[in-house]
């Protein structure tokens, strides 16, 4: 039986070495890859009904965005070099999403780049490739 490798993206240029890398490695096993795009969403705020209907609608369209421009692409690529792959979006806190689509799967391996997008938001709010290793139940890569 094939393993899957879950590949965190978001659309940086560690990203993008992630899922190179995962391609390889899944390239020579016959393992399957996850694509996994996690958007940072809080559900703990309280909104007026009005606010509540507009979050879904802007929630809608951050997955469709992120579908079309970042893992659409992505897929494709990896399905020209013969690898089977799924593609995810999810909202959460972006570790513990990650680790939870992981179990959710059942991948034996997760690849992330080292820094994603923002070296602020990493300054800020810590590192989600912490927060990973810290909650994952399976080995983590981190791709320089």
């Amino acid at each position: 039986m094939k393993n899957k490798i879950l590949v965190a993206v978001d659309g940086s240029e560690t990203g993008n070495r992630a899922i190179a890398c995962a391609a390889k490695a899944a390239s020579q096993s016959g393992d399957g890859v996850v694509l996994a795009y996690v958007i940072e969403w809080s559900p703990y705020s309280f909104h007026t009904p009005e606010e509540l209907a507009e979050r879904h609608k802007r929630r809608e369209s951050e997955i469709s965005r992120a579908e079309q421009s970042v893992l659409t692409p992505q897929a494709e690529k990896l399905r020209a070099a013969n690898i089977n792959v799924e593609a995810v979006v999810r909202h959460g806190h972006i570790g513990e999403t990650l680790s939870d689509i992981a179990d959710e799967y059942g991948v034996s391996q997760v690849y992330i780049g080292r820094r994603g997008e923002s070296k602020i938001q990493t300054i800020l709010f810590g590192s989600v490739t912490a927060a990973l290793i810290q909650t994952s139940s399976v080995p983590v890569t981190v791709v320089p």
